[in-house]
This record gives structure tokens, C-alpha cells and sequence, in this order.
């Protein structure tokens, strides 16, 4: 099983940004322990705060991964292209949010990739990538 965690604008900051909402655990971190906890899955990452790298990569994992772990970040609520991306692909991408957002403003109640996505967790902390990990196994 081979499957890429993508993260999106303002993810690289987790640890420092908001704790109350995102906790003190960077990603990286988080990525070594997910790696250690999933042995037999082969986990790449990838993180970037601009729309299009991550329009490319979701291009990219078709027929290279099994799956893909998509945190599109605010780009969740605005992008028609990354919804567009993974309704062009093959390989099933699942949407994880570290935070409930329909518990958090208005504006956070729309996505553009929950129609085109496998599933969708959210509200779990950093185990929501967890819970997406497992969904693929």
C-alpha cells in the first residue's frame, strides 16, 4: 500500500499555529510517528501553500499511489481547481480537517472536495489522518 499525505496553505506552521484549534505537535512529527505506527504502508508527504503544486501532485498520484490523504487546508472552501483535480483522477482521495469545521465559521461549511472525495473525517485532531490511513487498509 502506497499512499500520499498532501497538506495545504498554512499546515507547515502546525505546532505553532492556533494551538487551541491544531494542537502543539508539529506535522513532521506527527509524519515520523504515523511512519513508525504504519510499518507496511509507504508513506509519502507533501505540503504546500499554493493551489496549483498541489493540483500537480493530485495529477501526479494517479497511478503512482494507492490512495491519497488530502488537507487542502482553506483551500477546502475555494478552490474549484482541486475539486476539478480529483474528480479528473482515478486514485481515491480522502478529505481529512484536524478541526470540526462545521463548528467553526460559516465560510468553513463548504467544500469543494467532499463531492468528488471517497470520504471525509474531520474533527479528530491529527488522528483524522490516522482514521484516513485506515480507511485505505
Amino acid at each position: 500500500m502506497k499512499l500520499l499525505i498532501l497538506n495545504g496553505p498554512n499546515l507547515n506552521l502546525l505546532g505553532k499555529r492556533e494551538p487551541g484549534v491544531y494542537g502543539n505537535q508539529s506535522f513532521e512529527d506527527f509524519f515520523s510517528g504515523l511512519q513508525m505506527k504504519f510499518r507496511d504502508v509507504e508513506l509519502g508527504y507533501f505540503q504546500s501553500n499554493i493551489e496549483g503544486e498541489l493540483i500537480t501532485r493530485i495529477q501526479e498520484a494517479d497511478g503512482t499511489y494507492d490512495g491519497v490523504i488530502l488537507n487542502a487546508g482553506a483551500y477546502t472552501h475555494t478552490s474549484i481547481g482541486i475539486g476539478d483535480a480529483i474528480k479528473a483522477v482515478t486514485v481515491p482521495v480522502v478529505e481529512v480537517h484536524i478541526s470540526n469545521t462545521f463548528g467553526r465559521e460559516e465560510f468553513r461549511h463548504q467544500s469543494y472536495i467532499s463531492p468528488n472525495a471517497k470520504g471525509v473525517i474531520l474533527g479528530f485532531g491529527l488522528r483524522s489522518y490516522e482514521l484516513a490511513i485506515q480507511s485505505f487498509l
